[in-house]
Protein backbone atom coordinates (compact mmCIF):
# COMPACT_ATOMS: atom_id res chain seq x y z
CA UNK A 1 0.00 0.00 0.00
CA UNK A 2 1.43 3.23 -0.93
CA UNK A 3 2.15 6.02 1.63
CA UNK A 4 -0.57 9.32 1.55
CA UNK A 5 0.87 12.10 -0.20
CA UNK A 6 2.35 14.80 2.29
CA UNK A 7 1.65 18.47 2.24
CA UNK A 8 5.45 18.92 1.75
CA UNK A 9 5.36 17.31 -1.84
CA UNK A 10 2.70 19.91 -3.75
CA UNK A 11 4.82 22.59 -2.26
CA UNK A 12 7.86 20.95 -3.22
CA UNK A 13 5.56 20.55 -7.26
CA UNK A 14 5.07 24.36 -6.73
CA UNK A 15 8.17 25.41 -6.38
CA UNK A 16 9.29 22.75 -9.29
CA UNK A 17 6.98 24.37 -11.13
CA UNK A 18 8.01 27.74 -10.76
CA UNK A 19 11.53 27.05 -11.17
CA UNK A 20 10.34 24.97 -14.79
CA UNK A 21 8.29 27.87 -16.08
CA UNK A 22 11.33 30.09 -15.30
CA UNK A 23 13.79 27.70 -16.94
CA UNK A 24 11.31 27.46 -20.19
CA UNK A 25 10.91 31.25 -20.24
CA UNK A 26 14.64 31.46 -20.43
CA UNK A 27 14.99 28.93 -22.82
CA UNK A 28 12.90 30.39 -25.55
CA UNK A 29 14.88 33.69 -24.70
CA UNK A 30 18.20 32.16 -25.59
CA UNK A 31 16.32 29.83 -28.87
CA UNK A 32 15.22 33.43 -30.38
CA UNK A 33 18.43 34.93 -29.90
CA UNK A 34 20.54 32.00 -30.73
CA UNK A 35 22.14 31.84 -28.24
CA UNK A 36 23.16 27.92 -28.19
CA UNK A 37 26.02 28.35 -25.02
CA UNK A 38 23.12 29.76 -23.18
CA UNK A 39 20.40 27.47 -23.94
CA UNK A 40 22.00 23.87 -24.03
CA UNK A 41 23.46 24.28 -20.37
CA UNK A 42 20.09 25.25 -19.27
CA UNK A 43 18.18 23.13 -20.60
CA UNK A 44 20.67 19.99 -19.08
CA UNK A 45 19.82 22.09 -15.49
CA UNK A 46 16.60 21.97 -15.73
CA UNK A 47 16.57 18.38 -16.52
CA UNK A 48 18.69 17.82 -14.15
CA UNK A 49 17.06 20.08 -11.13
CA UNK A 50 13.49 17.85 -12.23
CA UNK A 51 15.53 14.00 -11.99
CA UNK A 52 17.34 15.08 -8.57
CA UNK A 53 14.09 16.56 -6.60
CA UNK A 54 11.51 13.93 -7.76
CA UNK A 55 13.68 10.66 -7.63
CA UNK A 56 14.08 8.90 -4.35
CA UNK A 57 17.85 7.56 -5.37
CA UNK A 58 19.48 11.07 -5.55
CA UNK A 59 18.28 12.27 -2.15
CA UNK A 60 21.46 13.42 -1.20
CA UNK A 61 22.43 15.84 -4.37
CA UNK A 62 19.07 17.56 -3.41
CA UNK A 63 21.08 19.50 -1.32
CA UNK A 64 24.52 19.59 -3.89
CA UNK A 65 22.55 20.82 -6.52
CA UNK A 66 21.47 24.33 -5.64
CA UNK A 67 25.37 25.18 -4.17
CA UNK A 68 26.96 23.70 -7.45
CA UNK A 69 24.39 25.56 -9.96
CA UNK A 70 25.47 28.50 -8.22
CA UNK A 71 29.06 27.84 -8.43
CA UNK A 72 28.66 27.16 -12.04
CA UNK A 73 26.96 30.18 -12.95
CA UNK A 74 28.40 32.62 -10.29
CA UNK A 75 31.69 31.25 -10.27
CA UNK A 76 32.87 29.56 -13.54
CA UNK A 77 31.19 31.04 -15.86
CA UNK A 78 32.36 34.27 -14.84
CA UNK A 79 35.59 33.17 -14.61
CA UNK A 80 35.50 31.08 -18.21
CA UNK A 81 33.86 33.63 -20.17
CA UNK A 82 36.46 36.58 -18.85
CA UNK A 83 39.31 33.87 -19.80
CA UNK A 84 37.73 33.91 -22.92
CA UNK A 85 37.23 37.69 -23.33
CA UNK A 86 40.97 38.05 -22.56
CA UNK A 87 42.30 36.61 -25.61
CA UNK A 88 39.67 38.78 -28.00
CA UNK A 89 39.45 42.52 -28.83
CA UNK A 90 36.04 42.86 -27.65
CA UNK A 91 35.65 46.75 -26.64
CA UNK A 92 34.84 49.57 -28.69
CA UNK A 93 34.77 49.25 -32.52
CA UNK A 94 34.54 45.53 -31.63
CA UNK A 95 31.66 45.00 -30.17
CA UNK A 96 29.97 42.06 -32.20
CA UNK A 97 30.22 39.67 -35.25
CA UNK A 98 31.44 40.71 -38.78
CA UNK A 99 27.97 41.10 -39.71
CA UNK A 100 26.70 43.48 -37.48
CA UNK A 101 29.81 45.45 -38.10
CA UNK A 102 29.07 45.43 -42.36
CA UNK A 103 25.50 46.52 -41.31
CA UNK A 104 26.76 49.07 -39.04
CA UNK A 105 29.37 50.66 -41.59
CA UNK A 106 26.59 50.95 -43.94
CA UNK A 107 24.44 53.09 -42.41
CA UNK A 108 26.97 55.38 -40.47
CA UNK A 109 28.26 56.11 -43.89
CA UNK A 110 24.71 56.87 -45.06
CA UNK A 111 24.28 60.61 -46.50
CA UNK A 112 21.10 62.27 -48.04
CA UNK A 113 20.68 61.81 -51.66
CA UNK A 114 21.67 64.81 -53.79
CA UNK A 115 18.35 66.71 -54.68
CA UNK A 116 16.22 64.11 -53.45
CA UNK A 117 12.70 65.04 -52.46
CA UNK A 118 11.26 66.00 -49.21
CA UNK A 119 8.63 63.50 -48.41
CA UNK A 120 5.38 63.96 -45.20
CA UNK A 121 6.53 61.70 -43.04
CA UNK A 122 4.34 60.63 -39.73
CA UNK A 123 5.83 58.46 -36.89
CA UNK A 124 3.65 55.39 -35.99
CA UNK A 125 3.99 52.49 -34.46
CA UNK A 126 3.45 48.40 -35.00
CA UNK A 127 3.19 47.22 -31.19
CA UNK A 128 6.71 48.02 -29.71
CA UNK A 129 8.32 48.79 -33.06
CA UNK A 130 8.46 52.12 -34.73
CA UNK A 131 7.93 52.62 -38.25
CA UNK A 132 7.31 55.69 -40.44
CA UNK A 133 3.96 56.67 -42.78
CA UNK A 134 5.25 58.28 -46.39
CA UNK A 135 3.29 60.28 -48.48
CA UNK A 136 4.53 59.22 -52.02
CA UNK A 137 3.01 60.50 -55.07
CA UNK A 138 0.05 61.48 -53.52
CA UNK A 139 -0.02 57.50 -51.69
CA UNK A 140 0.85 56.78 -48.01
CA UNK A 141 3.52 54.10 -47.73
CA UNK A 142 4.15 52.45 -44.51
CA UNK A 143 7.34 50.48 -43.07
CA UNK A 144 9.50 49.61 -40.26
CA UNK A 145 13.11 48.72 -40.09
CA UNK A 146 12.68 44.98 -40.69
CA UNK A 147 10.21 45.49 -43.59
CA UNK A 148 10.43 48.14 -46.43
CA UNK A 149 7.53 50.74 -47.59
CA UNK A 150 4.75 49.52 -49.50
CA UNK A 151 1.36 51.28 -49.86
CA UNK A 152 -0.90 50.84 -46.43
CA UNK A 153 -4.45 50.23 -46.23
CA UNK A 154 -6.99 51.49 -44.27
CA UNK A 155 -5.67 55.15 -44.45
CA UNK A 156 -7.58 58.33 -43.23
CA UNK A 157 -6.18 61.93 -43.95
CA UNK A 158 -7.77 65.16 -42.54
CA UNK A 159 -5.89 68.60 -43.89
CA UNK A 160 -3.25 66.97 -46.08
CA UNK A 161 -1.83 64.54 -42.45
CA UNK A 162 -2.33 60.92 -42.04
CA UNK A 163 -4.81 60.58 -38.80
CA UNK A 164 -5.24 56.71 -39.31
CA UNK A 165 -4.04 53.86 -40.36
CA UNK A 166 -5.16 50.65 -40.07
CA UNK A 167 -3.03 48.05 -37.71
CA UNK A 168 -0.54 50.87 -36.92
CA UNK A 169 -0.94 53.14 -34.03
CA UNK A 170 0.16 57.05 -34.78
CA UNK A 171 2.28 58.57 -31.88
CA UNK A 172 1.29 61.60 -30.69
CA UNK A 173 3.59 64.56 -29.93
CA UNK A 174 4.46 63.92 -26.44
CA UNK A 175 5.60 60.28 -27.67
CA UNK A 176 7.54 61.62 -30.47
CA UNK A 177 9.31 63.81 -27.76
CA UNK A 178 10.33 60.71 -25.64
CA UNK A 179 11.48 58.71 -28.19
CA UNK A 180 13.28 61.55 -30.01
CA UNK A 181 16.73 60.16 -30.39
CA UNK A 182 15.01 56.64 -31.48
CA UNK A 183 13.47 58.67 -34.13
CA UNK A 184 16.48 60.13 -35.30
CA UNK A 185 18.74 57.22 -36.05
CA UNK A 186 15.36 55.28 -37.12
CA UNK A 187 15.98 54.13 -40.93
CA UNK A 188 13.38 52.32 -43.01
CA UNK A 189 13.88 50.68 -46.54
CA UNK A 190 12.41 52.21 -49.30
CA UNK A 191 12.53 48.73 -51.29
CA UNK A 192 14.04 45.69 -51.40
CA UNK A 193 16.52 46.74 -53.47
CA UNK A 194 19.22 47.76 -50.76
CA UNK A 195 20.80 50.54 -52.83
CA UNK A 196 17.93 52.18 -53.38
CA UNK A 197 18.51 53.51 -50.03
CA UNK A 198 16.06 54.66 -47.13
CA UNK A 199 13.95 56.87 -45.18
CA UNK A 200 15.37 59.22 -42.59
CA UNK A 201 13.89 62.07 -40.55
CA UNK A 202 15.21 64.78 -38.40
CA UNK A 203 12.12 65.84 -37.20
CA UNK A 204 9.69 63.30 -37.23
CA UNK A 205 7.45 65.47 -39.85
CA UNK A 206 9.49 65.31 -43.52
CA UNK A 207 11.57 62.66 -44.92
CA UNK A 208 14.79 61.98 -47.04
CA UNK A 209 16.49 59.24 -49.00
CA UNK A 210 19.89 58.46 -47.84
CA UNK A 211 21.88 56.23 -49.07
CA UNK A 212 25.65 54.82 -48.06
CA UNK A 213 28.76 56.06 -49.71
CA UNK A 214 30.40 52.53 -48.72
CA UNK A 215 29.23 49.26 -50.72
CA UNK A 216 30.19 45.57 -49.44
CA UNK A 217 30.86 43.16 -51.56
CA UNK A 218 30.12 39.87 -50.00
CA UNK A 219 31.87 37.38 -53.13
CA UNK A 220 35.53 39.42 -52.32
CA UNK A 221 34.36 40.74 -48.86
CA UNK A 222 35.56 43.89 -49.47
CA UNK A 223 34.12 47.25 -48.81
CA UNK A 224 34.52 49.75 -50.85
CA UNK A 225 34.04 53.91 -50.91
CA UNK A 226 31.82 54.81 -53.84
CA UNK A 227 32.98 57.93 -53.83
CA UNK A 228 36.59 57.75 -53.27
CA UNK A 229 36.69 54.59 -54.71
CA UNK A 230 39.14 53.48 -51.60
CA UNK A 231 38.81 49.62 -51.61
CA UNK A 232 39.05 48.32 -47.63
CA UNK A 233 39.54 44.48 -47.10
CA UNK A 234 39.36 42.76 -43.78
CA UNK A 235 42.30 41.85 -41.62
CA UNK A 236 43.88 39.81 -38.58
CA UNK A 237 42.36 42.55 -36.32
CA UNK A 238 38.97 42.48 -37.29
CA UNK A 239 39.04 45.37 -39.51
CA UNK A 240 37.93 46.70 -42.83
CA UNK A 241 41.36 48.56 -43.94
CA UNK A 242 42.72 50.35 -47.03
CA UNK A 243 46.13 49.65 -48.62
CA UNK A 244 47.63 53.05 -46.92
CA UNK A 245 46.74 51.46 -43.70
CA UNK A 246 43.47 53.48 -43.17
CA UNK A 247 40.66 51.37 -41.36
CA UNK A 248 37.05 51.74 -41.00
CA UNK A 249 36.42 52.73 -37.43
CA UNK A 250 33.25 49.66 -36.68
CA UNK A 251 35.12 46.42 -36.28
CA UNK A 252 34.09 43.10 -34.86
CA UNK A 253 35.78 40.47 -32.48
CA UNK A 254 37.97 38.46 -33.54
CA UNK A 255 40.90 36.39 -31.28
CA UNK A 256 43.70 37.89 -30.38
CA UNK A 257 45.51 35.54 -28.81
CA UNK A 258 47.87 36.31 -26.13
CA UNK A 259 47.91 40.10 -27.50
CA UNK A 260 46.40 41.65 -24.72
CA UNK A 261 48.41 40.28 -22.09
CA UNK A 262 51.79 41.15 -23.25
CA UNK A 263 50.30 44.49 -24.12
CA UNK A 264 50.16 45.11 -20.15
CA UNK A 265 53.65 44.12 -19.72
CA UNK A 266 55.48 45.17 -23.55
CA UNK A 267 54.05 48.33 -24.82
CA UNK A 268 55.49 51.42 -23.06
CA UNK A 269 52.48 52.86 -22.86
CA UNK A 270 50.87 50.48 -21.08
CA UNK A 271 54.36 49.08 -18.89
CA UNK A 272 54.90 51.89 -17.13
CA UNK A 273 51.73 53.00 -15.71
CA UNK A 274 50.71 49.26 -15.06
CA UNK A 275 54.19 48.52 -13.29
CA UNK A 276 53.85 51.18 -11.35
CA UNK A 277 50.69 50.42 -9.94
CA UNK A 278 51.16 46.47 -9.84
CA UNK A 279 54.26 48.01 -7.29
CA UNK A 280 51.74 50.27 -5.12
CA UNK A 281 49.27 47.19 -5.25
CA UNK A 282 51.53 45.57 -3.26
CA UNK A 283 52.62 48.13 -1.10
CA UNK A 284 48.84 49.23 -0.19
CA UNK A 285 48.03 45.43 0.41
CA UNK A 286 50.69 44.94 2.62
CA UNK A 287 50.41 47.96 4.58
CA UNK A 288 46.93 47.82 5.11
CA UNK A 289 47.25 44.17 6.95
CA UNK A 290 50.10 45.14 8.88
CA UNK A 291 48.57 48.67 10.23
CA UNK A 292 45.23 47.10 11.04
CA UNK A 293 46.33 43.43 12.55
CA UNK A 294 48.84 45.56 14.54
CA UNK A 295 46.97 48.34 15.73
CA UNK A 296 43.78 45.63 16.52
CA UNK A 297 46.48 43.38 18.41
CA UNK A 298 47.55 46.76 20.38
CA UNK A 299 44.37 47.20 21.81
CA UNK A 300 43.34 43.67 22.52
CA UNK A 301 46.23 42.97 24.63
CA UNK A 302 45.41 46.06 26.36
CA UNK A 303 42.03 45.32 27.00
CA UNK A 304 42.49 41.45 27.55
CA UNK A 305 44.49 42.74 30.89
CA UNK A 306 42.32 41.77 33.61
CA UNK A 307 42.89 44.86 36.02
CA UNK A 308 41.88 47.72 32.78
CA UNK A 309 38.46 48.80 34.26
CA UNK A 310 35.74 49.85 31.80
CA UNK A 311 36.45 47.09 28.97
CA UNK A 312 33.22 46.58 27.39
CA UNK A 313 32.47 50.17 27.30
CA UNK A 314 36.26 50.49 25.30
CA UNK A 315 35.62 47.18 23.48
CA UNK A 316 32.20 49.02 22.06
CA UNK A 317 34.05 51.98 21.11
CA UNK A 318 36.65 50.42 19.41
CA UNK A 319 34.05 48.25 17.04
CA UNK A 320 32.00 51.63 16.11
CA UNK A 321 33.97 52.00 13.01
CA UNK A 322 33.19 48.38 12.04
CA UNK A 323 29.12 49.32 12.42
CA UNK A 324 29.28 51.74 9.85
CA UNK A 325 29.07 50.45 6.09
CA UNK A 326 32.50 50.90 4.96
CA UNK A 327 31.41 52.83 1.17
CA UNK A 328 29.65 55.64 3.83
CA UNK A 329 32.71 55.86 6.01
CA UNK A 330 34.91 56.23 2.65
CA UNK A 331 32.51 59.02 1.82
CA UNK A 332 32.30 60.73 5.10
CA UNK A 333 36.34 60.25 4.89
CA UNK A 334 36.69 62.32 1.25
CA UNK A 335 34.78 65.19 2.84
CA UNK A 336 36.29 65.29 5.80
CA UNK A 337 39.75 65.31 3.82
CA UNK A 338 38.41 68.21 1.55
CA UNK A 339 41.28 70.38 0.70
CA UNK A 340 38.96 73.94 0.96
CA UNK A 341 36.25 73.02 2.52
CA UNK A 342 37.53 69.83 4.98
CA UNK A 343 37.16 69.22 8.65
CA UNK A 344 40.70 68.17 9.14
CA UNK A 345 42.22 71.05 7.59
CA UNK A 346 39.52 73.73 9.12
CA UNK A 347 40.02 72.47 12.66
CA UNK A 348 43.10 70.78 13.10
CA UNK A 349 45.30 73.00 11.10
CA UNK A 350 43.80 76.47 11.22
CA UNK A 351 42.30 76.57 7.55
CA UNK A 352 45.86 75.17 6.05
CA UNK A 353 44.57 73.77 2.51
CA UNK A 354 46.54 70.34 2.88
CA UNK A 355 46.37 68.84 -0.40
CA UNK A 356 45.67 65.12 0.99
CA UNK A 357 43.71 63.81 -1.49
CA UNK A 358 45.58 65.57 -4.86
CA UNK A 359 49.03 65.20 -3.74
CA UNK A 360 50.60 61.48 -4.99
CA UNK A 361 51.74 60.66 -1.91
CA UNK A 362 49.48 62.40 0.75
CA UNK A 363 46.60 60.61 -0.99
CA UNK A 364 48.30 56.99 -0.79
CA UNK A 365 49.19 58.05 2.91
CA UNK A 366 45.54 59.24 3.24
CA UNK A 367 43.98 55.57 1.88
CA UNK A 368 46.45 53.92 4.46
CA UNK A 369 45.06 55.87 6.85
CA UNK A 370 41.60 55.45 6.23
CA UNK A 371 41.72 52.15 5.48
CA UNK A 372 43.37 51.89 9.47
CA UNK A 373 40.18 53.34 10.54
CA UNK A 374 38.23 51.14 8.86
CA UNK A 375 39.37 47.75 9.49
CA UNK A 376 41.43 47.67 12.78
CA UNK A 377 38.28 47.22 14.52
CA UNK A 378 38.04 43.30 12.64
CA UNK A 379 41.57 42.63 13.30
CA UNK A 380 40.67 44.12 17.28
CA UNK A 381 37.72 41.18 16.74
CA UNK A 382 39.75 38.45 15.73
CA UNK A 383 42.60 39.08 18.39
CA UNK A 384 40.49 39.26 21.10
CA UNK A 385 38.60 35.53 20.33
CA UNK A 386 42.56 34.49 19.48
CA UNK A 387 43.52 35.39 23.17
CA UNK A 388 40.77 34.48 25.41
CA UNK A 389 40.75 31.23 23.62
CA UNK A 390 44.63 30.58 24.53
CA UNK A 391 44.12 28.33 27.50
CA UNK A 392 45.34 29.80 31.39
CA UNK A 393 46.90 27.11 32.42
CA UNK A 394 49.30 27.26 30.37
CA UNK A 395 50.29 30.73 30.80
CA UNK A 396 50.56 30.08 34.37
CA UNK A 397 53.01 27.27 33.84
CA UNK A 398 54.73 30.02 31.80
CA UNK A 399 55.23 31.99 34.62
CA UNK A 400 55.94 29.32 37.17
CA UNK A 401 59.04 28.35 34.75
CA UNK A 402 60.15 31.69 35.03
CA UNK A 403 59.15 33.36 31.72
CA UNK A 404 58.94 37.20 31.63
CA UNK A 405 56.08 38.69 29.87
CA UNK A 406 58.12 39.43 26.98
CA UNK A 407 59.59 35.81 26.80
CA UNK A 408 55.74 34.91 27.11
CA UNK A 409 54.42 36.96 24.23
CA UNK A 410 57.34 35.63 21.80
CA UNK A 411 56.79 32.00 22.91
CA UNK A 412 53.43 31.47 23.42
CA UNK A 413 50.82 33.96 23.17
CA UNK A 414 51.92 34.88 19.37
CA UNK A 415 52.46 31.72 18.43
CA UNK A 416 49.38 30.73 19.44
CA UNK A 417 47.36 33.71 18.35
CA UNK A 418 49.28 33.36 14.40
CA UNK A 419 47.49 30.02 14.16
CA UNK A 420 44.12 31.79 14.52
CA UNK A 421 44.55 34.44 13.17
CA UNK A 422 46.92 34.16 9.87
CA UNK A 423 44.57 32.50 7.32
CA UNK A 424 42.27 35.87 8.36
CA UNK A 425 45.52 37.97 7.27
CA UNK A 426 45.92 35.87 4.36
CA UNK A 427 42.02 36.33 3.23
CA UNK A 428 42.36 39.86 4.38
CA UNK A 429 45.64 40.35 1.83
CA UNK A 430 43.38 39.02 -1.10
CA UNK A 431 40.72 41.45 -0.10
CA UNK A 432 42.78 44.67 0.26
CA UNK A 433 44.68 43.71 -3.24
CA UNK A 434 41.10 43.97 -4.57
CA UNK A 435 39.94 46.92 -2.57
CA UNK A 436 37.69 48.65 -4.97
CA UNK A 437 35.36 50.70 -2.72
CA UNK A 438 38.21 52.67 -1.18
CA UNK A 439 40.08 54.17 -4.06
CA UNK A 440 36.64 54.28 -5.68
CA UNK A 441 35.16 56.51 -3.22
CA UNK A 442 38.21 58.46 -1.35
CA UNK A 443 40.09 59.63 -4.87
CA UNK A 444 38.92 57.95 -7.42
CA UNK A 445 42.15 56.73 -8.31
CA UNK A 446 43.50 60.49 -8.44
CA UNK A 447 45.72 62.19 -8.79
CA UNK A 448 46.11 61.06 -12.39
CA UNK A 449 48.95 60.04 -14.28
CA UNK A 450 50.30 62.04 -16.94
CA UNK A 451 51.02 60.75 -20.32
CA UNK A 452 49.12 57.04 -19.37
CA UNK A 453 46.93 56.04 -22.44
CA UNK A 454 44.19 55.28 -20.42
CA UNK A 455 42.84 57.71 -16.89
CA UNK A 456 44.74 56.07 -14.34
CA UNK A 457 45.76 57.53 -11.13
CA UNK A 458 48.37 57.50 -8.36
CA UNK A 459 46.12 55.74 -6.09
CA UNK A 460 45.02 53.33 -8.17
CA UNK A 461 45.61 49.87 -7.71
CA UNK A 462 45.01 46.82 -10.34
CA UNK A 463 41.29 46.38 -9.35
CA UNK A 464 40.57 49.80 -10.41
CA UNK A 465 42.62 50.49 -13.60
CA UNK A 466 40.84 47.17 -14.56
CA UNK A 467 37.90 49.23 -14.27
CA UNK A 468 39.29 52.03 -16.09
CA UNK A 469 40.83 49.97 -18.92
CA UNK A 470 37.26 49.05 -19.03
CA UNK A 471 35.90 52.17 -19.78
CA UNK A 472 32.69 51.62 -17.48
CA UNK A 473 33.24 54.47 -16.03
CA UNK A 474 32.64 56.67 -19.17
CA UNK A 475 36.07 58.61 -19.00
CA UNK A 476 38.00 56.40 -21.64
CA UNK A 477 37.88 53.92 -24.64
CA UNK A 478 36.17 50.49 -23.64
CA UNK A 479 38.72 47.62 -23.79
CA UNK A 480 37.24 44.79 -21.80
CA UNK A 481 40.04 42.34 -23.94
CA UNK A 482 42.91 44.33 -22.14
CA UNK A 483 40.20 44.77 -18.66
CA UNK A 484 40.17 40.91 -18.56
CA UNK A 485 43.44 39.96 -19.16
CA UNK A 486 44.12 42.35 -16.44
CA UNK A 487 41.41 40.16 -14.09
CA UNK A 488 43.64 37.03 -14.83
CA UNK A 489 46.22 38.33 -14.04
CA UNK A 490 44.92 40.02 -10.67
CA UNK A 491 43.48 36.54 -10.05
CA UNK A 492 47.05 34.45 -11.04
CA UNK A 493 48.77 37.18 -8.30
CA UNK A 494 46.34 36.59 -5.21
CA UNK A 495 45.85 32.57 -5.87
CA UNK A 496 49.84 32.50 -5.92
CA UNK A 497 50.60 34.71 -3.29
CA UNK A 498 47.49 32.46 -1.45
CA UNK A 499 48.84 29.11 -1.59
CA UNK A 500 52.35 30.56 -0.68
CA UNK A 501 51.10 31.94 2.48
CA UNK A 502 48.73 28.89 3.29
CA UNK A 503 51.75 26.63 3.35
CA UNK A 504 53.92 28.95 4.85
CA UNK A 505 51.41 29.30 8.24
CA UNK A 506 51.43 25.57 8.22
CA UNK A 507 54.67 25.71 9.79
CA UNK A 508 52.76 27.43 12.41
CA UNK A 509 51.25 24.34 13.96
CA UNK A 510 54.48 22.81 15.09
CA UNK A 511 53.95 24.86 18.08
CA UNK A 512 50.56 22.91 19.30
Amino acid sequence: MRAPVSKGFFVKLALIAIVNALGVYALMAAWQQEAMGIFIPMLIGLIVIDYVYFSRRAIAAKYLVPGIIFLLVYQVFVIGYTGFVAFTNYGDGHNSTKDDAIAALLIQNEHRVEDSPSYPLTVIADGDELGFAVVIEDAVHVGTPEEPLQIAEGVEMADGEITSIADYRILERSEILENQSEIVSLRVPVSEDEEAGSIRSQDARTGYIYTSSLEYDEETDTMTNIVTGVEYQPNDHGQFQAEDGSKLPVGWRVSVGFENFLKGFTDSRYSGPFLQVLIWTFVFAFLSVATTFLLGMFFAIALNHPGVRGRRIYRSLLILPYAIPSFLAFLLWSGLLNRRFGFMNNVFFGGAEIPWLTDPWLAKLSIILVNLWVGFPYMFLICTGALQSIPGDVMESARLDGAGPIRIWRSITMPLLMISVAPLLISSFAFNFNNFNLVYMLTNGGPPIHGAPVPIGQTDILISMVYSVSGLDGSGMKQYGLASALSIVIFAVVAIVSIISFRRTRSLEDVM
